[in-house]
């Protein structure tokens, strides 16, 4: 799937820059760059702070130009959800309606992940709003781009580490996500990025960067290809020239909110397929299905000198069913992705994606249709052979692929790790190993 071009000019829907960020530096940056965009004439700047959220409290404040106005939010379930759903949401619709807006900026606490927001947007219905039909937010505003900000020194330790958020003190104990899936979701949703704490833009140019920083540029050129990158010191140097000129430089073609399915294309955009600083994007394909004992074990390789790493899985013991995995630095999470079109009846592979359809075409095989193995891993500080090796390994051999084909139901007896979806620690003790988790978001992967 190709990302969506520009809104045309006769989309009159009011633009939404959405700023994100994690915390510290990153945060900081948020604040500042809202505060330089909110000083343009006609740009509404909203913010909602969940410091308090545990306790059912939420700050929202909106800011002009000219004015700023407070309010003490008070929510029965004190959840981010519920912000979105009963405040956030509906105020999109009601400042989309005033002559007087021509911007809206969302700078989001860390607690809000910009994927989500957007998803909402487009997606969860607003019933209530004077003067509007009821309907999602996406009726009245657009996404026109997500900035992140990210703390130069510190956000590839925090990518590829394991700690979770509540080990940080960022979320409650309740809250399974880790630093890692944060600080790699914020980077890969971005249409844009503001390196905080780096050397200046001019330095950058000149080459004269650190291998730190070089091995962050690498990162960054194979997460989000073609996405702009400002490299500023402090947050204060952040000016409205500044960011207001990298928000123009953000490609007609970038994603700006989107949400992809786990059928898109994993590599988007024009990526550099050759290494640099370390840094390399490995594509694993296969046209047979991995043994999940064997890739169970297998996944350790994920753990030590990856970034990210997603893709389609095929099982061999779940043959009707598209396994996603997604990981983030030290943790991995595995859940369902729908069926296979050839595990579909013909009603159900009426209502597929036509461009899904035409993809599967190009690849379909006489004895199992579409089902087929499509990863994609960023290393930073791994040995691409390895990987591939690992993975090589713990497909099918010759024998047992026969075994798929013709006695499934002796193959459905294989011992399955992935089988009930489980959130548990591994039981073999080994506190290095990551748990297998399914956490199914909206377009189906575990996230």
């Amino acid at each position: 799937m190709t990302a969506p071009d520009s809104p045309p000019e006769s989309d009159r829907r009011t633009p939404v820059v959405v700023l994100a960020g994690f915390a510290g530096l990153a945060a900081t940056g948020v604040d500042r760059a809202a505060a330089v965009l909110g000083m343009a004439p006609g740009t509404v700047v909203v913010r909602h702070d969940l410091t308090q959220l545990r306790e059912g409290i939420v700050h929202r404040t909106v800011r002009t130009a000219t004015r700023e106005t407070s309010a003490v939010l008070e929510l029965a379930h004190g959840c981010v959800s519920c912000t979105l759903r009963m405040d956030l949401l509906p105020l999109l619709r009601t400042l989309s309606q005033r002559e007087s807006v021509d911007r809206i900026v969302l700078a989001l606490d860390p607690a809000f992940e910009a994927e989500a927001v957007c998803h909402a947007i487009e997606q969860v219905v607003v019933a209530g709003v004077h003067g509007r039909v009821d309907g999602p937010a996406g009726r009245d505003v657009r996404v026109d781009a997500v900035l992140t900000c990210l703390d130069a020194r510190a956000w590839l330790a925090d990518a590829t580490g394991d700690d979770t958020l509540a080990e940080r003190g960022l979320a409650t104990a309740d809250d399974d996500r880790t630093v890692a899936q944060v600080a790699v979701g914020q980077v890969d949703f971005a249409d844009a990025v503001i390196a905080l704490g780096a050397a200046t833009v001019d330095a950058a140019l000149l080459g004269d960067a650190s291998a730190d920083r070089g091995k962050l540029a690498a990162v960054l050129a194979r997460m989000i290809p073609g996405a702009p990158v400002a490299w500023a010191g402090e947050p204060n140097s952040l000016t409205p020239a500044l960011v207001e000129t990298l928000l123009t430089r953000v490609p007609a073609d970038s994603r700006r909110g989107r949400i992809f399915d786990a059928h898109a294309p994993l590599l988007r955009g024009h990526p550099p397929l050759t290494g640099d600083h370390g840094v390399e994007l490995v594509e694993f394909a296969a046209a047979r299905p991995f043994h999940p004992a064997r890739l169970h074990e297998a996944l350790d390789v994920l753990f030590e000198g990856v970034v990210t790493a997603r893709g389609r899985l095929w099982l061999a013991t779940q043959p009707d069913e598209v396994v996603w995995l997604e990981s983030a630095g030290g943790g991995l999470r595995v859940g369902g992705a729908g069926r296979w079109l050839a595990a579909m009846p013909e009603e159900e592979l009426a209502a597929v994606d036509p461009e899904r359809r035409a993809m599967a075409a190009l690849r379909w095989d006489e004895r199992f249709g579409d089902r087929d193995v499509s990863l994609s891993i960023l290393v930073h500080d791994a040995d691409p052979a390895e990987i591939r090796e690992a993975l090589h390994w713990a497909l099918v051999e010759d024998d047992e692929l026969r075994l798929v084909e013709r006695a499934p139901e002796r193959v459905a007896q294989w011992e399955d790790p992935f089988g009930e979806w489980h959130a548990d620690p591994c039981a073999s003790g080994d506190q290095q190993e990551q748990p297998v988790e399914d956490a199914k978001s909206p377009r189906g992967e575990a996230k």
